[in-house]
């Protein structure tokens, strides 16, 4: 029998209470570093916390709008856009150099995250702010969208991720906050939704059907009301292999 691996990662660094109990769970977690959240305090808090778990330590860059938590699109002119970006990827880096650690990956945040799954212009915007990185850090994008299509080409590595806690189109887009069933919140349910995208590559659809869904990780926002139940029962059933970078 196969043994199954589900690499699981966080959100952190957001003012979520439980990281100290979310995070023995997960295998990565993705620092807000002061676009939609965050400061040095935060920061190093958060890289503290996550080396004592010996987890993969990635950036979660947004647009610059802490009024709204990064979850609404904003029009920037392409160079402060990449401006913004590159400065939320120092201001971690800044921590991380202090420890002597390096970082994992980078993981876009909220609505920045969901415009350049589908926007070349802005996928375009993102992945010039991050050159520097190419060789050095992971991309975690959404399967099949514009942003992972254009990192391949040019060169980035990339790992998929897909929402544990999240449900989705058939055009593979999450389903919107707006909408009550946005979220997956019983850990029975989640850990269903897990194991079919882990096993068949495959995630049902709130249409009903099953479309294609490859993910390396799978992310479980930490301000999803369940997340520490959600993370402990997925380790619970699915045991942490050590999952390799």
């Amino acid at each position: 029998m196969d043994v199954i691996q589900v690499d699981i990662n966080c959100d952190a660094g957001e003012g979520i209470a439980d990281e100290k109990r979310i995070f023995p769970f997960i295998n990565s977690c993705s620092i807000a570093c002061g676009g939609h959240a965050g400061n040095l305090s935060t920061m190093t808090n958060s890289v503290e916390l996550a080396l004592e778990n010996n987890l993969k330590i990635g950036a979660h860059p947004s647009y610059p709008d802490k009024d709204n938590f990064g979850r609404v699109s904003m029009k920037l002119s392409s160079k402060n856009l990449q401006i913004s970006i590159l400065h939320q990827l120092k201001n971690l880096e800044t921590v991380l150099g202090a420890k002597g650690v390096k970082l994992h990956h980078i993981k876009a945040h909220g609505a920045l995250y969901n415009d350049m799954a589908k926007d070349t212009a802005i996928a375009a915007v993102y992945l010039t702010a991050i050159t520097e990185y190419k060789n050095s850090a992971f991309l975690y994008v959404p399967y099949k969208s514009v942003v992972a299509n254009m990192a391949l080409e040019q060169g980035f590595k990339i790992k998929y991720e897909a929402f544990a806690d999240r449900n989705y189109n058939d055009d593979l887009s999450l389903v919107s906050r707006k909408n009550k069933n946005s979220l997956i919140l019983e850990p029975e349910n989640v850990l269903s939704h897990v194991l079919q995208i882990a096993k068949n590559k495959t995630v049902v659809t709130v249409e009903g059907n099953k479309q294609k869904l490859i993910a390396n990780t799978f992310c479980v926002h930490g301000d999803t009301i369940n997340a520490l139940k959600i993370v402990s029962y997925i380790r619970q059933m699915i045991p942490n292999h050590n999952t390799p970078n």
